[in-house]
């Protein structure tokens, strides 16, 4: 049987899918700190006291998953939940020292990592690969 260009586009994502995640796994692993936890610290360290509906909405996750995924890094002390004094239905998520600390120790990772992954791509191809992968996942919404 043939493989056809779709059906090799899609083994493609997904090994890569899977490659970069592991090298993501890894680095964050001495830090307790699971890939998709780490989409919330980066939106925490650049705007603290999102609430979770907010956290939800920028990274397209169900609210389960985040609320989740909310309770873990809670326990780690990475973070503290409050309830928003205007809307009792809304709690606000806070860096704690401990998060804000592992700032500068994630940073460097993150950087190293886009380093890493872009290394001789043209801004162009970053473009045009981000437009096509864009375009992919409104076909599937």
């Amino acid at each position: 049987m043939k493989v056809s260009l779709t059906d090799y586009i899609s083994i493609t994502i997904h090994q890569t899918d899977l490659k970069l995640t592991s090298w993501v796994k890894e680095k964050l692993a001495p830090f307790n700190l699971a890939p998709e936890q780490n989409l919330i610290m980066m939106l925490l360290w650049e705007k603290d006291g999102l609430t979770q509906n907010e956290i939800a909405e920028k990274l397209d996750k169900d609210k389960t998953n985040v609320t989740r995924m909310l309770g873990s890094l809670e326990q780690k002390g990475f973070i503290k939940r409050t309830m928003s004094p205007s809307d009792r239905r809304s709690l606000h998520v806070c860096l704690t020292n401990k998060g804000k600390k592992l700032e500068c120790e994630i940073i460097p990772i993150t950087e190293e990592f886009h380093r890493m992954v872009t290394k001789d791509i043209t801004e162009e191809e970053l473009r045009e690969m981000s437009r096509i992968l864009l375009k992919m996942r409104q076909n599937v919404q």
